[in-house]
């Protein structure tokens, strides 16, 4: 194991070094381009990451950031609705966006001589997006009908979404990325058109660029198309901090379903609130002895051991803005009732806080995490996703650098540390979905993937 983790350390050194550099620059504006070099292709891709996000939103105007990126498809006084896209594709290349609780992206993939057309466009709508109520109101239902396709005609995404507003009382982090379907409702064009006045801006934007490009070249397209932009006054959201929670909270959801779920969550640090820099890192390895493949605790003893469960997962995101949750979830099995995943569930937060892992299963772990980080390096894609989000949500860039150094370095009482310090009730929120009968003829939909728009 030790031999296999020394590969997966070596393997990130090469992939970076074939990467290439990183070059950050800022234009008078405000605005921020970074650059990494990536010469195995004749391609670039392209990133533009504004800080505003489902997060950022209060009750009354929930799902506007996420309709706004809608909208930001429908076209300028120099670029109609529907010119963006076709330009794009004219040219070769693919483009869409996304829409998160902390950030709001839009990224195309060109050819590498093809980068200036990517940001005319993009430029061209950071400041100068054409709002039509006629495009608004055809948008508007379009999202209200993918609310109602992923969230609440889904079962366990209904549940998830109760799950979240019941975990956070003042934390934004309880507001659903597609909005309540209440403000969708009511929501208005001139809700949009403050929202984008105030946070699309040179000053609050990220512009990531990967790929086979010289940094000079790019630094002078970027002053050619994007610094002529004016920047704006950018106030940031009021503090919203979630009050301490003073004992367990559990909720059912009762709703139409083919089987009955169950979703718990611990409120934990993240890299951006955490007081002490490993426990991040020891809590994502946390998650992974749990959930980390075939071989995880879960899917070794809940679904092929005891067969108590169908399905079963873990998840943590350290890269998240604010204090996020510690996540797991389990579909009951044949006879099996929700407490009783909910039970196998606990003992296997109990055994993690009462035992210290193996340092043979710790080994197999981390080296699975490196690996999978390592060949997530291969994709330039990807190398501009980590960068963008990791500037969106107020960290540096080179903080992707130093994961698998950091997972690398994490020990079994670290990890037993943070599972007696945050996997403990008073840090516990559990929702249970208690299904009703399903209405004769009518199936559940199938989860869908992705948030990415579709326009």
């Amino acid at each position: 194991m030790r031999r296999l983790l020394a590969t997966c350390l070596l393997l990130a050194t090469q992939l970076a070094a074939a990467a290439g550099d990183v070059h950050e620059y800022q234009l008078d504006n405000g605005l921020k381009l970074i650059v990494k070099e990536d010469h195995r292709a004749p391609v670039v891709v392209s990133q533009v990451w504004y800080k505003v996000g489902a997060s950022y939103e209060h009750d009354g105007i929930t799902g506007v950031s996420h309709v706004l990126e809608h909208m930001m498809f429908k076209g300028t006084d120099e670029h109609p609705a529907g010119e963006f896209s076709r330009i794009i594709s004219e040219n070769g290349g693919s483009e869409n966006a996304f829409t998160s609780k902390d950030y709001t992206a839009y990224f195309q993939r060109l050819e590498k001589s093809r980068l200036p057309i990517s940001f005319e466009l993009e430029a061209d709508r950071m400041r100068n997006l054409n709002l039509q109520d006629e495009e608004f109101q055809k948008e508007i239902n379009v999202v209200m009908e993918e609310r109602r396709l992923r969230t609440e005609d889904k079962p366990t995404s209904l549940t998830y979404e109760q799950f979240g507003a019941t975990a956070f009382i003042s934390s934004s982090v309880r507001i659903p990325t597609i909005g309540w379907m209440n403000d969708l409702e009511n929501m208005q064009l001139a809700d949009l058109q403050r929202w984008y006045e105030r946070w699309y801006a040179p000053n609050n934007a990220v512009v990531v660029v990967v790929g086979d490009v010289e940094p000079q070249a790019v630094l002078k397209l970027a002053k050619k198309y994007f610094a002529p932009l004016q920047p704006e006054e950018i106030v940031p959201p009021k503090p919203r901090i979630e009050p301490p929670q003073k004992g367990r909270r559990d909720i059912t959801v009762r709703v139409p379903a083919e089987v009955p779920y169950t979703i718990m969550g611990y409120k934990t640090p993240v890299l951006a609130t955490a007081t002490e820099s490993w426990e991040p890192y020891a809590l994502e390895v946390l998650a992974n002895i749990l959930d980390g493949g075939d071989s995880s605790r879960l899917t070794r003893d809940l679904i092929r051991g005891s067969r108590i469960a169908t399905s079963a997962g873990a998840g943590y995101d350290l890269y998240d803005r604010q204090a996020g949750l510690l996540l797991l979830d389990g579909t009951p099995a044949g006879s099996h009732s929700i407490a009783d995943v909910q039970d196998a569930l606990f003992e296997q937060i109990q055994r993690l806080q009462d035992e210290p892992v193996t340092d043979e299963e710790l080994s197999r772990v981390k080296t699975t995490v490196v690996a999978s980080a390592v060949y997530e390096l291969d994709s330039a894609f990807y190398q501009a996703m980590k960068i963008g989000q990791l500037e969106a949500v107020g960290l540096d860039w080179r903080l992707a650098g130093e994961y698998v150094e950091r997972i690398s370095a994490v020990t079994a009482a670290q990890i037993q540390a943070v599972a007696k310090k945050y996997l403990v009730e008073e840090f516990l929120t559990v929702a249970a979905l208690d299904p009703l009968p399903m209405e004769s003829g009518r199936q559940s939909r199938a989860d869908s993937s992705g948030g990415a728009h579709v326009h």
